[in-house]
């Protein structure tokens, strides 16, 4: 197994019992959820069709509501406690639910069963700010992508493969038996596993727990709101969750009008769905190159609004035929579409849901993480009661199911546009991710002598015009460039400077104010801990050589002295992008696409006594001979 594979997670004890137990717990709840449901619309004798629409909602309702009433304290909870013992707590909890879950099955009563629902809420609730923020405590930055998109893929492979199986049991001759027996021993299996995770230390072991879950609940969106790329971080995520909700809630009745299809079909499509969140979740890491790439979300919504329109177009007809079976569906190839459309929509919805919840983790102060990942379980539950609420108001207006899909599937786009417009990162890292997975293959090369905080320099060659855009979408953390100014200008580009606030500058015979404001910005991010990228070239080469290095750099160390970290940009000069063609009169068309460039990091030099030359002659080592 590759050393920077995902699944090499799996092996290891600070993830593998952790996904094993959040694993069995969302398998185990929606095997009696689905058999609850079905055992309350078809098993117990006695119910009217109006009793047996109120239980069906009810239990719906009993789940989401302990997500209001639990999320503020859980979240206080889970910074305040280590946690791998909090998880074997709630583990232990989860047994002693699902022994209450066999008796109500044993003596069929539904408001014992509705109850167990309830309490499986609760714990759920209590486990999902535990869930999140064990995570990056767990696994390095560079590995966080990679294990979110395997605990995304697992939960929705485990709601399908549980709500198949709690069907499936409940139908058998004494069903209840055998899902009493199942959930009890689910229970045991995710303890057993719960009790291998490693210790995670408290966050904030001092912490007063505040018992109110009104103030402490606006106590939490009050902390997702002092950092705006994790509150809309937030909101993207809860979007998605009304946006799968409404989906999901209406497949059943869309699958039987629409596409004359039987429980089989409905079963079909909802694996489907679920295979392509699995495999986008998946892929999350290949495409992001091992680090917390947010170029994917806009990606996601472009996909999430494009297929989710294409499959009002597939089907916006109820159809002429009823109780067609799995097999006779599959062989209408025009049923296809709506297959590979809510494939797609589940894939680009793994490229949506992974990135930004990793945002979230990585972007959130430690004191406080679990706080706003319970605020943030709020949110998602709020959106998804304004779900079923604006479906149910839509539907009763006129609309058909495909006309609200439809609708949710534009008013996605508008969402984006909005979230985008408010925090244009999403959208500028979107532009470099593209730029650089269309054009370049990158293979790196000591990027872990970078450190991950506190103020720092990076000195690489100068080689075209999109150096700053290469470095800046491969090295995980981010980068303020101090950039010649007619670069800076250059449109498109402009933009994507501007959005990483890159910091632009002349030479004093250009322009001697800008030089002193470049300085002055310079001097306040690194006394702000952050990490500030220059050429020391002061250009573009113009021969593919190494320039001489300017002494500015001295200057800013005189000021603020600093690591200086040298880098090596190998391999684009012979790109459109470079002063090659212009020099030589050729095309600027690029020759090939997917070429293979590098980045090499040395180690961190000295910045109290460091000079230019010595600066340069050690690029010149790290470029070798290759511009």
């Amino acid at each position: 197994m590759s050393e920077h594979s995902q699944f090499r997670l799996l092996t290891e004890r600070r993830f593998g019992p952790f996904f094993a137990t959040q694993t069995l717990g969302a398998f185990n709840d929606n095997v009696f959820k689905n058999a609850l449901v079905i055992l309350v619309t078809f098993g117990i004798a006695g119910l009217s069709a109006d009793q047996v629409n109120a239980y069906v909602n009810l239990a719906a309702g009993l789940f989401i509501l302990p997500f209001f009433l639990f999320s503020a304290t859980a979240g206080q909870i889970a910074e305040k406690y280590e946690k791998s013992q909090l998880i074997r707590w709630i583990k232990l909890a989860e047994i002693l639910i699902m022994a209450l879950a066999a008796v109500g099955l044993c003596i069929g009563s539904v408001k014992l069963l509705l109850g167990v629902l309830f309490l499986l809420g609760a714990q759920a609730a209590v486990f999902g700010p535990v869930k999140y923020s064990i995570l990056p405590q767990s696994l390095r930055e560079d590995e966080l992508v990679g294990g979110n998109a395997l605990v995304e893929a697992a939960t929705f492979l485990a709601i399908l493969l549980g709500t198949l199986l709690g069907g499936w049991l409940i139908a058998q001759h004494d069903g209840s038996t055998g899902v009493s027996i199942a959930v009890l021993a689910i229970a045991l299996l995710g303890y057993f596993a719960a009790r291998r995770i490693p210790q995670a230390p408290a966050a904030a072991p001092d912490l007063q727990i505040n018992w109110n879950p009104f103030t402490e609940t606006w106590r939490n969106f009050q902390f997702m709101r002092t950092n705006r790329t994790v509150f809309l971080s937030v909101l993207g995520i809860s979007w998605f969750w009304l946006y799968g909700a409404t989906f999901l809630s209406q497949l059943p009745n869309y699958t039987k009008v629409y596409l004359g299809g039987n429980e089989q079909v409905v079963t079909l499509l909802l694996t489907v769905f679920s295979l392509g969140i699995g495999i986008g979740s998946l892929l999350c890491e290949r495409l992001s190159g091992h680090k917390v790439e947010m170029g994917l979300v806009p990606l996601g919504s472009i996909g999430l609004t494009l297929f989710g329109i294409d499959l009002y177009f597939a089907a916006p007809v109820a159809a002429q035929v009823t109780n067609l079976g799995a097999m006779a569906f599959l062989k209408e190839a025009a049923n296809h579409r709506v297959l590979w459309d809510l494939v797609l929509i589940g894939l680009f919805g793994g490229f949506y849901i992974v990135p930004l919840y990793a945002v979230i983790q990585t972007r959130s102060a430690p004191t406080h993480r679990s706080r706003i990942i319970a605020g943030n379980n709020i949110l998602n539950a709020l959106f998804m009661v304004v779900s079923a609420i604006v479906s149910v108001l839509l539907l009763q207006a006129g609309l058909t199911i495909p006309q609200l899909l439809l609708t949710v599937a534009i008013m996605n786009a508008a969402v984006a546009i909005f979230i985008y417009s408010l925090l244009p990162e999403f959208l500028m890292r979107f532009m470099v991710w593209l730029l650089i997975s269309l054009l370049y293959r990158i293979r790196t090369k000591g990027l872990e002598n970078i450190p991950d905080e506190g103020a720092a320099i990076i000195a690489p060659n100068h080689v075209s015009f999109v150096d700053a855009l290469i470095i800046g979408g491969t090295v995980r953390r981010p980068i303020r460039f101090v950039m010649y100014h007619k670069i800076f200008r250059i449109p498109v580009l402009n933009f994507i400077f501007r959005t990483a606030r890159t910091i632009p500058i002349a030479p004093a015979r250009e322009d001697a104010a800008l030089l002193e404001k470049a300085f002055a910005e310079i001097e306040k991010a690194l006394n702000d801990g952050e990490l500030i990228g220059i050429f020391p070239e002061g250009g573009l080469t113009p021969d593919g050589t190494l320039q001489a290095f300017k002494p500015g750099i001295e200057k800013m160390l005189a000021n603020k002295p600093v690591p200086v970290i040298p880098m090596a940009v190998r391999g684009l000069w012979l790109s459109m992008w470079s002063r090659r063609d212009t020099t030589m009169g050729r095309s600027r068309l690029p020759r090939r696409f997917r070429a293979r460039i590098e980045l090499i990091a040395g180690p961190p030099m000295d910045g109290s006594t460091l000079k230019a030359p010595e600066l340069e002659a050690q690029v010149k080592i790290l470029r070798g001979d290759s511009p």
